[in-house]
């Protein structure tokens, strides 16, 4: 929302707006209703003034003051009405004045001149209850009516007084002679009727709030609507790009080590040219006469097989919480150290337990790649090194690189270099971290260029020690100038001859050359 504070000004005002519209509606309301009914009042109060004039005050004077009570005074000179016949004709008076007001005087028990009271069926069921109850005070109340119109009827009942009671009983067309004072005679029926039509229009400003209120509303909903469906198209919209991010980022993966991709998409890491100097153990690994090898198969062939290793070593390698540097032809650039690290002693043992899980992979791989008819499959020299070197991005501000730079990298290669086939030789620096923990042969001194010293070089040993070999159903040994591979499993006669005698030749060919020597 774009401007909250006017929403919510707006939401207040139309808050406090309700119960001023409620208050000036009832307000009008009560107007109406008071000029209404003095109206009608002023009506009745006039008709029942005319009444009083002509059929009491003007019969009176007719007869120079002798007056006679009757329920027949029209008939008798000097005549007047009684209580009973006053009430009946107010209530005809009322009924020609009021629109909404109907008075009804009435009774069972009518005197025998007078003609049937017709009683609805809401006034006999009052009659018969205010008897029932014999209380004077006592009223029955009805309310009906309609959608546009309402109604209430009150029947009050007609008490003989003591007075009414001597009359009754000695009048002869009473229709009873045993009246008591406090019977109830008759009722007053009372009608009022209220239009609502009449009065919808009294809410004028509580209709203007509720119209304003609804176009609001009418108005907040299609925002809303049209907000929800710009979200959504938002939402679809960021969904395909996460959707596509998410897809450049797991491409961008297979061009990282897991450490770096995560410390760079998390934001541990920048991407800025930047580099620290940090103790690292360097692995580097090559295939022994890759050239060799790859004159003898087909591209396709090399390619597949070339990614098959890569794979198993890189497998391998994030196992072990290895960062792998690059792929450089057939060698492979591995460290330990950043951006994660277990501390020296830990990366190197770490990389040392990668090196001869590597070494044995490739011993099973080689028995696979065998079958396949691979005749000379690859033989992987490996070395490491543990020193400070520099480690970072290194590049331009367009293209950069994370990756290692320093004489003990050089060294790590120049390690693999010296290393047998099938081998691992490493540094002294690394044998100390890791000498509890594997069994090593120094070899002579070696001396490198940008390196003022003697490096003493450590060939680790009994790497096979513990490769099951399949029970025991291959022997697969190498060296520089050495490669034996025997499938025992399958052998039959002649095979387990030609191998003694070629084993034999081979023996006695060495020996001999031992001896001119």
């Amino acid at each position: 929302m774009e401007h909250p504070l006017w929403f919510s000004l707006f939401v207040v005002l139309a808050l406090v707006a309700l119960p001023v519209a409620v208050w000036l509606d009832l307000r009008d309301l009560s107007n109406t209703s008071l000029n209404r009914q003095a109206g009608q009042l002023n009506s009745m109060i006039s008709e029942i003034r005319g009444y009083y004039s002509s059929n009491v005050v003007g019969r009176v004077l007719a007869n120079h003051g002798d007056t006679t009570p009757a329920q027949n005074y029209r008939e008798i000179d000097g005549g007047i009405p009684i209580p009973a016949t006053l009430s009946i004709e107010l209530g005809q008076v009322i009924d020609v004045v009021g629109n909404s007001i109907r008075y009804r005087f009435v009774s069972d028990e009518p005197f025998k001149s007078r003609a049937p009271h017709n009683l609805d069926s809401f006034e006999m069921s009052a009659l018969q209850q205010l008897r029932a109850k014999g209380d004077p005070d006592a009223s029955v109340t009805e309310i009906s009516g309609s959608a546009l119109s309402r109604q209430i009827r009150m029947a009050v009942p007609i008490v003989m007084g003591k007075a009414c009671v001597a009359c009754h009983n000695s009048h002869p067309l009473s229709p009873r002679q045993d009246w008591e004072a406090g019977d109830i005679r008759g009722i007053q029926s009372i009608t009022l009727e209220q239009p609502i039509a009449a009065n919808i229009f009294s809410f004028k400003y509580l209709l203007l709030y509720l119209l304003a209120a609804g176009s609001f509303g009418l108005a907040f909903a299609f925002l809303q609507w049209r907000q929800a469906v710009q979200f959504g198209r938002m939402n679809n919209e960021l969904e395909e790009a996460n959707s596509f991010l998410a897809s450049v980022s797991m491409k961008i993966s297979k061009y990282l080590s897991p450490q770096v991709y995560k410390s760079i998409f998390s934001g541990a890491r920048d991407a800025v040219i930047s580099t620290e100097r940090k103790k690292l153990t360097i692995f580097f690994s090559d295939i022994k006469d890759f050239t060799v090898t790859s004159e003898r198969l087909q591209p396709e062939e090399l390619t597949n097989l070339l990614n098959e290793y890569f794979t198993e070593m890189a497998k391998i390698a994030h196992e072990y919480g290895a960062t792998v540097d690059k792929f450089i032809g057939d060698a492979i650039l591995v460290f330990f150290g950043d951006p994660e690290t277990k501390g020296a002693a830990g990366d190197a043992q770490a990389c040392i337990e990668m090196a001869i899980a590597m070494q044995r992979r490739m011993v099973e791989l080689n028995r696979e790649w065998r079958r396949q008819g691979i005749e000379a499959p690859f033989q992987s020299r490996m070395g490491i090194n543990t020193g400070y070197c520099n480690v970072g991005n290194f590049g331009s501000a367009d293209r950069m690189d994370y990756t290692i730079i320093g004489a003990e990298a050089n060294l790590a290669a120049r390690l693999e270099s010296i290393a047998e086939p099938g081998g691992i030789v490493i540094s002294y620096e690394t044998y100390a971290l890791v000498q509890n923990i594997i069994k090593a042969r120094a070899l002579e001194p070696i001396s490198l260029k940008g390196i003022s010293r003697e490096v003493v070089p450590y060939v680790v040993e009994g790497i096979h020690d513990l490769v099951d070999d399949e029970a025991g159903d291959v022997i697969d040994r190498n060296s520089e100038h050495f490669h034996l591979h025997v499938d025992l499993a399958g052998l039959d006669r002649d095979d387990s001859e030609h191998i003694e005698n070629a084993l034999e030749a081979a023996l006695f060919e060495v020996r001999q050359r031992r001896q001119t020597k």
